[in-house]
């Protein structure tokens, strides 16, 4: 066994410079869709199926909670979401109320609303009782988070939203 020059610990661990090491933290895929804006995250299939949604529809897209990776397609003009088997995007689970939320076609584009629900809803980490929703923006709904994803030249424009 050769001893190596490289400092470690008495457990044989390197104990060099942070300016020795190399890190890499990911891929940029190579082209968005055609028409869209390039969203953080998105696959490449995401971000198609955005491109290809009708117009006045949107897209809910599952980022974490049960069921992460679901789509819900907004197509009409009020979708509720909730507990409820009524409910037309249902989220199993109790931190959802029966009634949690509604999303609501308002003009060009989107608002979610509150329902009374009781942990509330969050878009972009902030509790809301009523906001007009703009692309990427992140809704939280109980213990699930969504992003939302709008036709392209729908809802206001084609770049995410400036709230913190």
């Amino acid at each position: 066994m050769t001893e190596s020059s490289e400092p470690r610990d008495q457990r044989g661990a390197f104990t060099g410079h942070a300016a020795d090491a190399t890190a890499v933290f990911g891929v940029v895929p190579a082209t968005p869709a055609e028409g869209i804006a390039y969203v953080s995250g998105l696959s490449a299939e995401e971000q198609a199926a955005v491109a290809a949604l009708p117009q006045g529809c949107a897209l809910l897209l599952m980022q974490r909670g049960p069921g992460a990776g679901s789509r819900f397609l907004l197509d009409s003009d009020r979708t509720l979401v909730g507990r409820s088997e009524r409910a037309d995007i249902f989220l199993d689970d109790v931190t959802v109320s029966r009634k949690h939320a509604v999303f609501v076609r308002s003009g060009d584009g989107f608002v979610v609303r509150d329902s009374g629900s009781l942990n509330g809803t969050y878009v972009n980490r902030a509790r809301v009782d009523e906001i007009a929703l703009s692309p990427g923006d992140e809704v939280q709904i109980g213990k699930f988070r969504m992003t939302f994803h709008p036709r392209p030249g729908g809802a206001r424009g084609a770049q995410g939203s400036d709230r913190a």
